[in-house]
């Protein structure tokens, strides 16, 4: 059982609570048990958050910013429990990956507070040819008017701390609107905000209508900036209907973890466990595509296969399980449908590969065919395709031969590959000895192709992004 009461929860505008009779159902993943409700907004609290947020006049210095964010940080780690319970009420996601996302939340919180000191101006003289005068050209940066935020349900508090704390640390009011699927977190983390001293026009959570509030939310003049994580059709199609505006999208992910045939075995065998196992595999950055050198085919097989019997499914309460549930039963089973396909493709189910509700289980496939939807397309869970390659031309060929450009990791002792790997890929991120996702909170993050536009996340990338540079010259 969950274990939790229904909770009842309200969109915001402006920091005041939205009081409406239509709102939104949240169900625990793994037992299908109510978890609590969230107010939608309408077309007038949309106009309402957009005004609020425009005309935020009440700038607040940088010392008030980061002080927020200090504060929001520590009421976020005395209530840890708490906020890793919820994540797991709504996103069916194990206490061991719960509580590893509120850690993280934390280290967005820290680097936000630490990036509002920062000083970001340049300086530059004139009198450095013989066509200058005697001035110096300075820049500032300077926040967006409004920045509109739309996160996904894979990482319901970390993924909406990467773009709110960014919007605070620089000054820029936000409108934030969660997924649907996972929206509690988002609605307790603003209100956590709230509580810390964020000035209610700084923060707005929407939940509503496609085309009541959120497709007005995107085309509206005043939202200057439409920052997007989630798939890749939903990201182009913002791209089509967002007009004349900043778009920063975080799209999907189809990374590979290459083996070559000097690696570690085990540090390789380790690393593909916890990239396509950790988040029950709903990740954009998780390994979904093993390549594996093949003179060491079979013993990698047989190694990762027993590691992958140790990644207990079940409930995600249990203190022992390690993968709990996908978001629902229709994720799980077309998971199962990706597998079907891949074994009439000629694959061979080694572990796992069947749904029970909402829970799916680490799935190992050997002799996967590089033709399969499995490794052509993102397939979101804890899939493990594996694929035998010749040596690092043929690893590089199949890393980049998918619409995909998000991260990789490659295993091996060779410096030489490494570079070739950090070269020769065509992708945002390049982990040597290390899973592709691996990143700290204020490191450049994003993808090319399909994974997104080449624009960066990362506490001082979003930063950047949110504000519009100034300069100005005096005469010195």
């Amino acid at each position: 059982m969950n274990a939790m009461a229904p909770l009842t929860l309200f969109s915001y505008v402006a920091g005041e609570p939205v009081r409406s009779e239509k709102s939104l159902e949240v169900r625990y993943p793994y037992t299908g048990e109510l978890v609590g409700t969230v107010s939608c907004a309408d077309a007038a609290d949309l106009e309402r958050a957009l005004a609020r947020g425009v005309t935020a006049q009440t700038p607040l210095t940088r010392f008030q910013r980061s002080e927020i964010l200090r504060t929001a940080r520590s009421l976020l780690e005395e209530r840890r429990e708490a906020f890793a319970d919820l994540i797991r009420s709504e996103a069916g996601l194990c206490q061991r990956e719960t509580l590893y996302e509120v850690g993280r939340s934390l280290d967005v919180l820290e680097f936000a507070s630490m990036e509002a000191l920062r000083d970001d101006g340049q300086v530059f003289s004139c009198d450095l040819t013989a066509q200058g005068k005697a001035r110096k050209i300075f820049t500032l940066r300077e926040p967006l008017r409004l920045v509109a935020a739309i996160t996904p349900f894979n990482h319901p508090l970390n993924q909406v701390a990467h773009k709110v704390a960014p919007a605070i640390a620089c000054g820029a009011p936000i409108i934030l609107k969660p997924s649907d699927k996972t929206p509690l977190t988002a609605i307790r983390f603003a209100e956590l905000l709230y509580e810390a001293g964020l000035p209610g026009p700084m923060l707005s959570v929407l939940l509503g209508d496609i085309d009541e509030v959120i497709t007005p939310l995107i085309q509206d003049e005043r939202t200057e900036l439409v920052a997007f994580t989630g798939s890749v059709a939903i990201g182009k199609h913002i791209a089509s209907i967002a007009g004349y505006k900043k778009l920063c999208l975080e799209l999907g992910g189809n990374s590979p973890l290459i083996v070559l045939e000097d690696a570690d075995l085990d540090l390789a065998i380790t690393l593909a466990a916890e990239g396509c196992f950790r988040n029950s595999g709903q990740r954009c950055t998780a390994v979904k595509r093993l390549l594996i050198h093949e003179n060491i085919l079979d013993e990698f097989t047989q190694g990762f296969v027993e590691r992958a019997k140790t990644y207990q499914c079940g409930d995600p309460a249990d203190p022992d399980t390690r993968v709990g549930t996908v978001i629902d039963a229709h994720a799980a089973a077309n998971l199962g449908q990706i597998v079907e396909e891949a074994v009439a493709d000629g694959a061979q189910v080694l572990l796992g590969g069947s749904a029970e509700g909402a829970l799916f289980p680490p799935t190992v496939l050997a002799n996967v065919q590089r033709h399969s939807r499995m490794v052509v397309e993102e397939s979101f869970g804890p899939l493990a395709p594996i694929l035998s390659i010749r040596d690092l031309d043929d690893a590089i060929s199949l890393a980049n031969g998918t619409a995909y450009g998000l991260s990789t990791g490659i295993v091996t002792n060779k410096m030489d590959h490494a570079i070739r790997a950090v070269k020769e890929i065509r992708t945002g991120t390049v982990n040597v000895n290390e899973v592709p996702g691996y990143r700290i909170e204020s490191s450049p993050f994003g993808g090319v192709k399909d994974s997104g536009l080449g624009i960066k996340e990362g506490v001082q990338e979003a930063m950047k992004f949110m504000t519009n540079t100034k300069t100005f010259s005096l005469p010195w």
